[in-house]
């Protein structure tokens, strides 16, 4: 075992002794074959990149695992995506109103009439409309004109957009979620106008699409205006056929009071009775002033004793008349309540009958006018570039993400560690 001897120098160095001290360079030969093996091993490319890594790692920091998977790897992964993979998407788009022709409201009962039926209800139409693009039934007839599903299945869609690629379920539902993706509509309260978007991957499937689809939202709003019209017919007819048998009830309950009460019009018969009674009671006053006067001349003439068998017949007259009209049990005065209830019945009814009869006019008019129409202010065009994706701003969108949540990840595990500590 060789001893050491350590010495501090004056520049405070540690020297070794007992160490052979290796000799200077110089020494050596230039073409020596121990130099050039010591100084010059031999170069390969692993020892380049060796050395290339060294030099890397030694001038740049090192990153984090974190900033790795939280920036780094999901910028490139979009960067990827939406530079080489993502498929063009077209977006056609059209504009389309709902609306009823303005008319003048009429007053009275046809108008309330008309009003209640429903028939200016634009704004519950559209939203109707709307429901039904984004319906099933919709997709149901769009898929037998298209074929949607194969239309949005071709190989040249990429993965991530094209349907029933991460999905091992094709059914129709599947498709239904799909299909509410690529079809939107917009309603403006203020103009009343809907906007209808609809995306694909070709420029003409975009267009057709949105086409079909206004096409089947024009069909569906004539039949909504053709169910008014006829709601509208049939509910004035049913209003006419209520009255006529109202009208023809009171008709028959008036006739029956008649022909059991053998009376027509108490209130024109009474009338004829006072009649009668007022020309009896002139006959009787007659009477009496001609029997007073002879009693006065001739009392003892024999007429006296006929004219006074007259008044007694007039008077027994009147009474009976007058008992016709007021006084006892059957009489007309007793009858006139019972007919003015029966007659006002008949009238009322009379008076509905001709009401419901002018409504159903009225509404047969209307119901040869258009009630509702969808007015396409713009109709469905053809794109001519994509406008989807916008890959720039998708993977800027994603790397400021990414920057964010690396953020909150660093602030989480440096207070870990620091709890830790």
């Amino acid at each position: 075992m060789s001893v050491f001897i350590a010495a501090t120098g004056t520049a405070g160095s540690l020297i070794e002794y007992g160490r052979p001290r290796p000799q200077p360079a110089e020494r050596f030969e230039k073409d020596s074959p121990d130099l050039l093996a010591l100084v010059e091993p031999p170069v390969t490319a692993a020892s380049r990149f060796q050395r290339l890594r060294q030099r890397l790692r030694a001038r740049l920091p090192r990153l984090s695992p974190i900033f790795l998977g939280a920036v780094i790897v999901p910028t490139l992964l979009a960067a990827v995506y939406y530079g080489l993979i993502a498929s063009d998407i077209y977006i056609s788009e059209s504009r389309f109103i709902v609306r009823s022709p303005q008319r003048p409201v009429q007053s009275g009962f046809l108008g309330s009439f008309l009003q209640g039926t429903g028939i200016s209800r634009a704004q519950d139409d559209t939203f109707a409309v709307q429901d039904f693009i984004v319906s099933r039934d919709a997709l149901m007839q769009l898929n037998r004109k298209l074929d949607l599903a194969k239309t949005f299945s071709q190989p040249d869609i990429d993965f991530l957009d094209r349907f029933g690629a991460l999905e091992w379920d094709k059914s129709f539902e599947t498709l239904y979620r799909y299909y509410k993706k690529r079809v939107g509509v917009e309603y403006d309260s203020t103009s009343s106008i809907s906007v209808l978007r609809v995306s694909a991957f070709t420029a003409q499937d975009a267009n057709r699409i949105n086409d079909l689809l206004l096409g089947m939202s024009e069909q569906l709003v004539n039949q909504m205006s053709e169910r008014a019209r006829q709601d509208i017919v049939r509910y004035a007819e049913g209003e006419v056929q209520q009255a006529e048998h109202k009208a023809a009830d009171a008709a028959l309950a008036l006739a029956a009071f008649r022909n059991r009460n053998v009376v027509v019009d108490p209130e024109k018969q009474s009338t004829f009775q006072l009649q009668q009674v007022s020309k009896l009671q002139d006959e009787l006053i007659a009477t009496s002033t001609q029997v007073a006067q002879l009693k006065a001349v001739a009392p003892d003439s024999p007429q006296i004793m006929v004219l006074q068998t007259k008044i007694d017949k007039l008077e027994a007259a009147i009474d009976a008349e007058t008992a016709k009209v007021a006084g006892r049990t059957g009489s007309l005065s007793g009858k006139a309540a019972a007919y003015e209830r029966v007659e006002l019945e008949r009238q009322f009814a009379d008076k509905q009958l001709g009401i419901a009869l002018a409504a159903l006019e009225a509404a047969r008019n209307e119901a040869q006018h258009q009630q509702l129409y969808l007015e396409r202010i713009v109709q469905p065009n053809l794109p001519d570039i994509a406008i989807e994706p916008r890959r720039l701003r998708s993977v800027v969108i994603v790397l400021l993400l990414g920057l964010l949540a690396w953020g909150i990840l660093g602030l989480l595990f440096a207070s870990i560690r620091e709890h830790m500590q």
